[in-house]
């Protein structure tokens, strides 16, 4: 059965989304030559066109690159986190090749905002904050605020209630297990941010440097908002990448 059948995705996404993950968990490390065209449409049952365009979005991400006539590789790392995150398994995927440090528990605060953001009726929300890293260096900041729904289904989970906790996991990844109604999609905002004192403390960057704010509203299938998360990233180190169609009407 193809990929596309097993998913009810295009292939060539299936496709990239495989081969990125096998080079995130290093099993083509940099400058390796992955297999060829013929061999990938071979072992996936896809056309040599849809191997084609897996490569296309992945050199595209900067993830590998091609040589006329070599094949096509690796790209070196040189010790920087790049990644494309273009749907929720994208998302989810976090916890292939990053940590989760807690800097904060999971616990309940006053939060108007927040709360008036994931359409409470009450002004409490429950909160976590924590860093990402890559190979040990800190890429990202985030605030996780929590409908008290969700929260209570994270109680107990060590990875978020013990402060300096290190894991693998991923907030959507925890509760997609854990929630009667999984989560479905995501509304995202992207602003530019310059960075506060505990920004710069938890990222190894200087008070005032340029970050990237990147909001997210995490809905489940019945269209509930279950999550907010406020995201700060060191600009290089996050990429984002959207299609844009022209309009037919």
């Amino acid at each position: 059965m193809s990929s596309k059948e097993q998913t009810g995705q295009a292939a060539y996404k299936v496709l990239a989304r495989e081969l990125r993950e096998a080079i995130l968990q290093r099993r083509y490390v940099d400058g390796t030559r992955l297999p060829t065209e013929a061999e990938l449409a071979a072992e996936h049952q896809v056309s040599r066109q849809t191997v084609r365009r897996a490569f296309h979005d992945l050199v595209a991400e900067g993830m590998v690159y091609r040589v006329p006539g070599r094949g096509t590789f690796a790209a070196p790392r040189e010790g920087q986190y790049l990644r494309q995150f273009g749907s929720i398994e994208d998302l989810m995927g976090l916890s292939l090749d990053t940590q989760l440090e807690v800097l904060r528990p999971l616990h309940r605060r006053v939060d108007i905002d927040a709360a008036s953001r994931l359409r409470l009726d009450s002004d409490a929300v429950h909160t976590v904050v924590f860093r990402r890293t890559h190979d040990g260096e800190p890429f990202c900041h985030t605030a996780v605020h929590l409908h008290p729904a969700a929260a209570a289904v994270l109680a107990d989970v060590p990875e978020l209630t013990e402060r300096g906790a290190v894991s693998d996991a991923t907030i959507i990844g925890l509760l997609d297990t854990r929630l009667s109604n999984p989560i479905a999609e995501a509304e995202q905002s992207i602003t530019a941010a310059a960075a506060e004192k505990h920004l710069a403390d938890a990222l190894g960057c200087t008070i005032g440097d340029p970050l990237l704010r990147v909001d997210r509203i995490y809905l489940t299938t019945d269209q509930h908002p279950v999550e907010l998360a406020i995201n700060h990233f060191l600009p290089e180190q996050y990429s984002y990448r959207v299609k844009l169609r022209r309009s037919t009407h």
